[in-house]
């Protein structure tokens, strides 16, 4: 609509009393003048209201063109209804950046990267040697053991480099967050800096020079440490704006080395770069056994060598294409309503885009298709295909020594080559994680193929932690008990691989174990790890036992569920010396009733309540025998509505019925209102149950 005309303007304005009180008068014959004045006033253009739009008969019956067709055709095949096609439109509005937000973005990216290259150099000292550092700023790393070799000195980055969702156009709201890759200059680094931590203590040590230097400018509100993906050897960098964009966006620093530092073949997943003598502080043994491989550790070092090579490879691939773009923010909303990204071994947004990279290579996503089409594509190759099985590589390249997929399948559980043939990107996501992320894909094209009205609502809007999505929960608390836990299962190849990370070392082990003990009650046992928050740069980095309360769910099968026998090999069979070191005291040898003597394992349960409860029976007991973790450490929650039903129960056996006369005999009927009181009662103890479930553990 366009400007009114200035006489049009001028009364609008004086009169505008005049204009808006008789729409609130009755019918009288000024109300009648009034309204006819009203009428001739709003007519105006300037007013801003809106006019009925008049359509020709030619214009009102015209024949749709080919991309209204093409739009109603693919909304009717692949959306199931217009609704759902409006309601991820929306989303999709909602998530996105905005152009302002992206130029002031922009703008702080360009002050964040004068500050940077600003910073002084400092002389060369022992890696030993930190009297240099400030004193209101500490490494944001342990660094156990503390002696090591090398040398140290801080000059500015050789390149800065924006990397990550927010360059590709796949970031999401509310969270902004934009990666930023420090790319070190070759004469800090020294050649053996890959072996015993050298290159994370020299990563540690420059980002402390940063903070100390970054905290002291105005134009930052925050400047804290923080953990990449919760690996506790590589630190990052937080900054945040001063004043009113505080929120705006938080920008991480990541320190990397030169692409072509490290020389591949000694990062290999068969090779080791933590060595047992400085490790453990004892010489290797002398029957000449090498030394463990450290797959861990070296992904992480070459994940830093890769971040400019992935970022590289994402942007060809998504570039203009818009529906793929839209798609990895679907599967972000996805994974982020489940808390499937969370904390270390998470299933990442990154590896959602190298995912989808993967499927448009292979052909199965095209890049016309749209963001639903992909959210289905990928959904449905997750439900159906299992890389903790056969693993999947972004890889062309036919280079004899290159290694294979089996080589990494006996170093990781779960494995996705990038397009080197040697970084698994799953190297830190556990097999419990991934099948957790595999069922709920298949619930997922249940529910899309299911049409179902609610199916964008339950899809994408509602969020489905933990507590809701499995039958029990246990919490493991405190987590000092898993370091224990690493002494009695002997797992110190492991915390030697994980940095001393005692809990991503136990993790694999404990669920193995207790997927076992399980056995055919278990649908699905699945992890969580909150992720260790950030910490001011003056204050020392969290310890493992810091990182919260580990969290598993255990999904259950009703079949079996209530058995109290746990039925083993015969006595005379090889299989039964394991069945008895596998449960302990437990294992019982008992004679059945077609004569066979087997071992066997019975659990004490009266009543269905109790047989429910079994499993808590088989992760106590098998807790404290393999892993040194006492019941008092295991808190376990389920079952708690049986008590709410038993207490229903009882409450109807008593004024759930009352006497009442028909005809001349006293009959015994349901008393309703007393029915529905039980259930007001039991709904009110459901909400205080699931509450209580929810509880978070404090360390």
């Amino acid at each position: 609509m366009g400007p009114a005309p200035a006489g049009a303007q001028v009364r609008g304005a004086a009169g505008e009393p005049e204009v808006m009180e008789p729409a609130l008068e009755g019918t009288g014959k000024k109300g009648k003048k009034g309204s006819s004045k009203k009428r001739t006033v709003a007519g105006s253009p300037g007013e801003g209201l809106l006019q009925p739009v008049k359509l020709s008969r030619a214009e009102l019956y015209k024949e749709p063109t080919n991309e209204e067709l093409n739009r109603l055709r693919e909304t009717e095949s692949l959306f199931h209804s217009s609704l759902l096609r409006l309601q991820v439109e929306e989303l999709l509005k909602e998530v996105r950046l905005s152009e302002k937000k992206k130029e002031r973005i922009d703008a702080f990216l360009r002050e964040v990267n004068q500050r940077i290259m600003r910073i002084p150099s400092t002389p060369e000292t022992e890696l030993t040697d930190q009297a240099w550092l400030p004193a209101g700023v500490q490494v944001p790393l342990h660094q156990v053991p503390y002696a090591v070799k090398g040398c140290f000195r801080f000059l500015p980055p050789a390149q800065v480099t924006v990397v990550g969702s927010y360059l590709l156009g796949t970031c999401i709201r509310p969270d902004v967050n934009v990666d930023v890759a420090l790319t070190m200059p070759r004469e800090i680094l020294q050649d053996k800096d890959g072996l015993n931590q050298r290159y994370f203590r020299k990563r540690a040590l420059y980002l402390a020079h940063l903070a100390h230097h970054l905290a002291q400018d105005p134009l930052f509100g925050s400047v804290h440490f923080s953990y990449t993906n919760g690996c506790h050897l590589k630190p990052s960098l937080l900054l945040r704006p001063h004043g009113k964009d505080e929120r705006l966006v938080t920008v991480r620093l990541h320190p990397c080395p030169p692409p072509d530092f490290f020389r591949p073949c000694r990062l290999l997943p068969s090779k080791n770069n933590v060595r047992s003598a400085w490790y453990r502080g004892q010489s290797p043994p002398g029957n000449g056994s090498p030394e463990p491989p450290t797959p861990h550790y070296n992904t992480w070092v070459l994940q830093d060598t890769a971040l400019e090579s992935h970022m590289q490879l994402l942007s060809t691939v998504l570039g203009s294409a818009l529906g793929l773009k839209d798609g990895v923010a679907l599967l972000k909303i996805w994974l982020r309503q489940r808390e499937l990204d969370k904390g270390l071994g998470g299933f990442s947004g990154f590896l959602v885009s190298m995912l989808v990279a993967f499927l448009v290579s292979t052909r199965k996503i095209h890049t016309t298709m749209s963001g639903y089409q992909v959210l289905r594509s990928v959904l449905q190759f997750l439900a159906t295909t299992d890389l903790t099985v056969n693993g999947i590589s972004l890889c062309l390249s036919s280079d004899p020594s290159l290694p294979a997929l089996a080589d990494f399948h006996q170093a990781f559980p779960v494995v996705f080559l990038d397009s080197s043939g040697r970084l698994n990107l799953c190297a830190d996501v556990t097999a419990s994680t991934y099948h957790q992320v595999q069922h709920e894909a298949r619930l997922s094209m249940v529910l899309l193929d299911s049409k179902a009205d609610d199916g964008f609502q339950l899809l994408l809007m509602t969020p489905k932690p933990m507590i809701r999505a499995f039958d029990h929960v246990l919490h493991l608390h405190p987590l000092s008990r898993l370091q224990a836990a690493c002494h009695r299962l002997k797992l110190w190849p492991e915390l030697q691989d994980h940095g001393g990370d005692y809990v991503s070392a136990a993790l694999g082990p404990l669920t193995t174990l207790l997927e076992q003990g399980l056995g055919s009650r278990l649908h699905l046992l699945a992890h969580s790890r909150p992720p260790v928050s950030e910490w001011d740069i003056s204050q020392d980095p969290p310890k493992h036992r810091d990182s919260g309360t580990l969290t598993l769910g255990l999904l259950l099968r009703p079949e079996g569920l209530t058995s109290v026998l746990e039925l083993g090999p015969e006595a005379d069979q090889p299989e039964a010396a394991d069945f008895r070191q596998f449960w302990g005291s437990r294992s019982e040898l008992r004679r059945f009733q077609d004569g066979a003597i087997r071992e066997a394992v019975v659990w004490e349960a009266a009543s269905m309540a109790q047989k429910r409860l079994i499993p808590h029976q088989v992760v106590t007991h098998l807790l404290a025998l393999h892993a040194d973790i006492q019941d008092t450490c295991v808190h376990y929650m389920g079952g708690l509505l049986d008590v709410l039903m038993q207490g229903l129960k009882e409450a109807s056996n008593t004024k759930g019925r009352m006497v009442v006369s028909q005809g001349e005999e006293l009959v015994l009927v349901p008393n309703v209102e007393a029915i529905l009181e039980d259930f007001a009662i039991l709904g009110e103890g459901l909400v205080q149950a699931v509450e209580a479930r929810s509880e978070r553990w404090t360390v």
